[in-house]
């Protein structure tokens, strides 16, 4: 009778296992307040396959969203879930969480701007509570960022400022900095002039220009990865980028491939992004 009370036991803890781990792979909307802001903000979380293993952390991917789009556009336009859940299982990227937070539609962008903190929302506030409610390894080793077109320039800019934090870059399509002054109205009311002004004061392609050495040793110790349509209209502000990347003599790798500023462009260049920052979570 005792063995037979053991063997169902063990049937039992087997089957709820198998139910937990089949929850899984999924994506969670969130919400969260921001003092900051003076707001709530929400976000997209992708919880990997493995996640239903409760005594194990994941690495984390921060993958931004591009102007006019919002948390969501990974999950309904990206096809990320998908794309993620098939190259993990394919060996080809270890099991990671993503996050895919919201920078607003309304030229609002990911640089500290008046009325809109939002770069130090995202590393005071939305890093900490994301890393802080679920299962992933907080430290610079397994924290990475990508993001398209705006989202590639704030990828970049906060790979640069940052780079305490991320231990891989991806930027897709990226907004590198200002790429044509008609956009700027002269009228300090215009969201939109706010927004472009940001791009300029946090022009990715000056700063590598005018780095000095420390900069350019903390900037060197991402790794890099730029990924950019021989098409899209952002191709030279990217040339510019990797000009002066290459000048300084610091490390990176660049992809052109056949394409433009679209979002088969982007699932594709995503399906390199995993395997990327992959291998930047378990380099020593």
């Amino acid at each position: 009778m005792k063995r037979l009370f053991l063997i169902l036991s063990l049937v039992l803890v087997t089957v709820v296992q198998a139910g937990a781990q089949s929850d899984y792979p999924k994506v969670l909307e969130c919400e969260m307040q921001s003092e900051l802001l003076g707001c709530s903000k929400k976000f997209c979380i992708y919880l990997p396959a493995g996640y239903g293993n409760e005594s194990k952390a994941f690495p984390v991917l921060y993958l931004l969203h591009g102007l006019s789009d919002t948390h969501t556009a990974w999950r309904d336009k990206g096809n990320m879930a998908e794309i993620a859940t098939r190259v993990m299982a394919s060996g080809a990227a270890q099991e990671m969480v993503i996050v895919m937070p919201d920078a607003g539609t309304t030229y609002d962008g990911y640089f500290n701007v008046v009325g809109w903190p939002y770069e130090d929302y995202f590393f005071q506030e939305l890093i900490p509570y994301v890393e802080k409610r679920f299962r992933i390894v907080r430290d610079r080793e397994h924290r990475a960022i990508a993001g398209l077109s705006m989202g590639g320039g704030g990828t970049t800019g906060y790979a640069i400022r940052h780079s305490d934090m991320f231990s891989s870059a991806y930027a897709m399509s990226a907004l590198m900095g200002m790429v044509e002054n008609s956009w700027i109205s002269h009228n300090p009311d215009d969201r939109r002039e706010v927004f472009m002004r940001s791009v300029i004061d946090s022009n990715n392609i000056d700063i590598v220009k005018n780095a000095d050495d420390a900069l350019r040793e903390s900037i060197a110790s991402v790794r890099w990865f730029i990924d950019v349509g021989d098409d899209d209209f952002l191709f030279d502000n990217n040339m510019d980028f990797v000009r002066e990347m290459r000048k300084r003599r610091i490390p990176y790798q660049l992809r052109v491939r056949d394409g433009g500023h679209t979002w088969k462009y982007w699932q594709e260049a995503l399906e390199m992004a995993l395997p990327f920052v992959s291998e930047g979570f378990t380099e020593k």
